[in-house]
């Protein structure tokens, strides 16, 4: 049996699931809040699995928590082909970013039982635990442990703000698996994204084919000066962690400003203790998101900010401490498995481009241990990690259409 030409899924079917997956952990302004290991996140997993398991997958959970619903392939020996994402959101996330990976992933299996086609390989939709990263750091850290980037007991006594350990949380919702993590194979990894990005929406392009991922350095920053009153303290006497905390912001900013093009920075989380209006600042806590998809540029970019960092506090009186949180290097990712993506785009008759994720994303991890790709579909006005983000129901289903068929090719047909 030939790949057919046209090969579809159902749109409506797709829409319908990313409703109903959104109506678990609402946000206040028509997102959602479904953090990592919450009673949210364990809900919507239920839910998965639920789906899963009417499509005739079998849904086997590792020891971190990670979830495979498979459909088996002709071949029992053959490597089977994956596509996936993750569940988790954002404090203040939206609909779409990750959750999309997941159920069009699930909507490719479903398509394929209605349409009868069987596949020489076996097909696997994967859910990764925490590739947020907002309640537990660092992001993306199971799929990590998989890849045998972190370790798991060191993955596993991670905790949130409340001091709760991420092993005890995993536990708690009941997702803990009795299969050891990294043992599930993966012959290639799919995984379909929102642009998290203005570039496909503003071009009018239908689909990006992701060629490579930036690089990333977090960066936790601790300033600690003096707490003193701000009325009888002289300018001149002051200790202010506050006064080195603006100026790291701004050494920050001038540092991805130098090293342009394809190089951002941010400070987006900042801590000023006691954050009273009478008090100066004793204590300042930061983190710094740097990256960049070239490696030499990313360790240019950190070094600049953390011998900065040390010559503006120090004539501050600030003692600054500095700790490596999160880092993975730029990614490649693998050259057939793009052309996959590309040739699915042709035989669509969907427009596409090569381009660069501005984000982490698990199959940053995967790709060290399998051929990769990643697929693109615009989101409105760019925007993500944020309530508004929003995509439509054509782009997600012209997404979904090209992991298909990717998916499809990969694990071929059989007649």
């Amino acid at each position: 049996m030939s790949l057919s030409t046209n090969l579809q899924i159902d749109a409506d079917r797709l829409w319908q699931a990313l409703d109903d997956m959104a109506r678990i952990g609402p946000g206040i302004a028509g997102g959602n809040n479904r953090q990592t290991l919450t009673d949210e996140d364990g809900e919507g997993r239920r839910l998965f699995r639920q789906w899963c398991e009417a499509a005739g997958l079998r849904v086997d959970v590792d020891s971190m928590g990670n979830m495979f619903a498979t459909r088996p392939g002709a071949d029992p020996d053959a490597t089977p082909i994956c596509l996936g994402s993750h569940l988790d959101t954002q404090p203040t996330g939206g609909r779409y970013d990750g959750v999309l990976g997941v159920l069009a992933a699930l909507e490719v299996v479903r398509t394929l039982n209605d349409l009868g086609i069987a596949t020489r390989r076996p097909i696997v939709v994967i859910n990764w635990t925490n590739e947020e990263g907002a309640r537990f750091a660092p992001a993306m850290i199971s799929s990590g442990v998989f890849a045998g980037v972190y370790q798991e007991s060191w993955a596993k006594d991670r905790v949130d703000a409340q001091g709760l350990r991420f092993g005890d949380e995993l536990r708690r919702i009941g997702f803990e698996g009795e299969t050891p993590v990294g043992t599930h194979k993966v012959g290639a990894f799919f995984e379909l994204h929102i642009e998290q990005g203005p570039i496909l929406e503003d071009e009018g392009i239908d689909i990006g084919v992701v060629t490579h991922g930036q690089g990333l350095y977090w960066l936790r920053v601790t300033l600690t000066g003096q707490e003193s009153h701000t009325g009888s303290t002289p300018m001149g006497k002051r200790r202010n962690a506050g006064l080195a905390l603006a100026r790291t912001v701004e050494l920050v900013h001038e540092t991805a400003m130098a090293h342009q093009p394809a190089a951002v920075g941010t400070v987006g989380h900042m801590e000023v203790h006691p954050n009273s209006p009478n008090i100066i600042a004793g204590r300042a806590v930061a983190t710094i998101d740097i990256r960049s998809p070239h490696r030499d540029t990313l360790e240019a970019m950190r070094e600049a900010i953390v011998s900065g960092i040390d010559a503006l506090a120090e004539p501050l009186g600030v003692k600054a401490e500095i700790e490596i949180v999160g880092h993975f290097d730029p990614v490649a990712f693998d050259p057939e498995c793009v052309a996959a993506v590309r040739r699915s785009a042709d035989r669509l008759g969907l427009s596409h481009r090569d381009i660069v994720s501005g984000a982490g994303h698990d199959a940053c991890y995967i790709n060290r241990i399998a051929p990769t790709a990643m697929i693109m579909c615009p989101c409105v006005g760019g925007l993500s990690h944020n309530e508004a983000e929003a995509i439509t129901r054509q782009w997600a289903g012209n997404g979904a259409n090209v992991l298909l068929n990717a998916v499809v090719d990969a694990a071929g047909v059989v007649a």
